[in-house]
């Protein structure tokens, strides 16, 4: 049978191919997936082994996990991710890494610049923001698939971020949504108790929660009306910042594949940089790559980007300052 031998020997090779790719570039769903598909693993088995390691995860929240359909976040479900490394053969924090990609888009929230922040920073500021969703009572699913979404960053003349509007364009999939909580990631040095969030059109401003060491903000924004499945909303909301010193990127995370997303960052007058430029990364640990320069409007000041749907992973534009 050296024909079904090779065969089989190609599919090893191709798993272990895939693994390591997910591996590098995550997102943390597809390592996974991928990690458990290499071992050959049943989630049942995954779970008892998990147990072994005093550690107990649900084998549904193991299947949502490798689905993308929710994240570890909980300090116990962090400890299952390390176990997982071991239980999988997998290196040291090649999963635990790919958890500080940001999520966002279909889950009803949103994530903002990350300027030169760690991956373990970014970990810590995901616990952070589960715990505030949490007070919010949020649903891990926010029942919104996002169709559009138009953000415009606001540059001020000490190079700080003064603030940012977005513009939504979302679909229910489900009954009853009624909000959308938005979820604003200052620079380093950020001050978010002192942040304001301006509801615009289509909604109202509800409970904000915020916590400064991470510079994480969250905000409920209210629509009045209660979505069924299936129906459209567009809605408008900003965020005062100007709290942080100098500004030198703006990054926008996605969980899952989405919608169209447009970025426009304008600067003012005397502060001008000297060249910006877009670039994506799989992950808050992945290399970036994608770099392209942007020529800088002379009359408005100002640079986009536009991605007609977004894929996992991160976008952002990064400008220099002389």
């Amino acid at each position: 049978m050296p024909h079904a031998t090779q065969h089989a020997d190609a599919a090893v090779d191709a798993t272990s191919a895939e693994l390591d790719t997910a591996l590098r570039g995550g997102p943390f769903h597809v390592a996974l997936r991928a990690a458990i598909a290499a071992r050959g693993l049943p989630l049942q088995r995954v779970q008892h082994h998990l147990s072994r390691y005093g550690v107990k995860v649900g084998v549904t929240s193991l299947s949502y996990w490798q689905q993308g359909a929710r994240r570890p976040q909980r300090p116990e479900s962090l400890r299952a991710v390390r176990a997982l490394e071991e239980i999988l053969h997998l290196p040291d924090e090649s999963l635990i890494r790919l958890l500080a990609e940001p999520d966002a888009g279909d889950g009803g929230t949103a994530t903002g610049p990350s300027a030169g922040r760690s991956y373990r920073s970014l970990l810590e500021a995901s616990g952070i923001l589960e715990q505030l969703l949490g007070e919010l009572e949020c649903p891990v699913d926010g029942g919104l698939h996002t169709l559009g979404h138009h953000e415009r960053v606001r540059i001020g003349s000490r190079r700080e971020l003064l603030g940012r509007e977005s513009q939504h364009i979302v679909r229910a999939h489900r009954d009853g949504v009624d909000r959308f909580v938005a979820v604003h990631h200052g620079d380093p040095g950020c001050a978010p108790e002192r942040m304001t969030v301006h509801a615009l059109e289509n909604c109202r401003a509800g409970r904000v929660r915020s916590h400064h060491d991470t510079g994480v903000l969250v905000a409920e924004l209210l629509f009045d009306t209660r979505l069924r499945a299936g129906d459209t909303f567009l809605f408008r909301y900003a965020v005062e910042d100007g709290t942080a010193d100098v500004s030198r990127e703006y990054v926008r995370g996605f969980g899952a594949a989405g919608g169209q997303y447009a970025l426009q960052v304008r600067f003012a007058e005397s502060a001008l940089p000297v060249r910006c430029h877009r670039f994506t990364q799989h992950s808050a640990a992945a290399p970036r790559g994608g770099r392209q320069e942007l020529p800088l409007s002379g009359r408005h000041r100002s640079v986009h980007l536009v991605e007609p749907r977004v894929r996992s992973g991160m976008v952002g534009i990064g400008w220099d300052w002389e």
